[in-house]
Formats: structure tokens, sequence, C-alpha cells
């Protein structure tokens, strides 16, 4: 079965306020739906792996030409909003059901229990069998 990446970033859901507004049992409520998904998913057996990730804050970007000492770059960095905020990798029979699982994602409660309506970026995992390298080479050379 193919797997899929469901990230999410810091961007604020549509006309959503930044959580740092919220109120705590929103927060909660937030959590909460979280939670439920989660348990749904390890029960079905579609989830691989789940994290949230610290703010763009604590990052360090690093670069290395593989000769010299690497170069990092601390945070804060511009458009922190683009950076992802978690991530959820899902084991499921299709396409469909990766955007399916990250519509509920997107939808969970904000301000006022209103869906948030956050983005959720939806990737295929590259497997890392022939077929595959195959499909990216002539991706590549196709210039799509």
């Amino acid at each position: 079965m193919p797997r899929y990446l469901l990230a999410v970033t810091f961007e604020d859901g549509e006309g959503m306020p930044p959580m740092t507004e919220w109120r705590p049992e929103e927060i909660t409520a937030h959590l909460d739906y979280y939670a439920v998904l989660h348990r749904e998913l390890v029960a079905s057996g579609e989830l691989v792996d789940s994290t949230i990730l610290t703010g763009p804050e604590l990052a360090v970007v690093v670069t290395s030409d593989g000769a010299g000492a690497p170069v990092r770059t601390d945070g804060p960095f511009a458009e922190s909003k683009e950076w992802i905020a978690g991530y959820q990798i899902v084991d499921v029979e299709s396409e469909e059901r990766a955007v399916e699982i990250a519509a509920r994602v997107s939808a969970v409660p904000g301000v006022g229990g209103l869906p948030t309506r956050q983005p959720v970026h939806v990737r295929r995992v590259m497997d890392q069998g022939p077929a595959d390298a195959a499909a990216m080479g002539e991706y590549l050379r196709s210039g799509s």
C-alpha cells in the first residue's frame, strides 16, 4: 500500500487567529480532536508515524559542501508559517484515502469550535524500489 506524508505548517487556518490568541478550552478541544483521530488511525492500522515539531524559532538550517565544517544558521527565519509544525505518515489503500484523512486534519476545531481549515500538504512517500527510481528518472528527464 502507498504511504503518504500529511504535513501541517505553522500557517494559521483560513480566518483563524494564531493559537496564542485562543482560549484554553479551545486549545484543549483542538488537541482532543487530534488525539481521537490518532487513536482511530492506530486502530485501523493506517498510522505509520506522527509527531509535533518545535517552532521555527528553535530551528537550525545546516548546509555543507562535504569537505569543510558545516554552516549552521539559527532561527527565527522569514516566512516561519511555511515551516512544518507536525506530520503524520499514513499507509493507506489510495491517495483518495490520504486526502480523506488530510481533510479531517484540516477540520480540526479552533476558535469557537469552528474548523480551522488549516492547509495540509499531502505527499506520497517514494518507495525505494526500482519502479519508483525509474519513474523519478523519467519525471526529471521530462522537465515536469
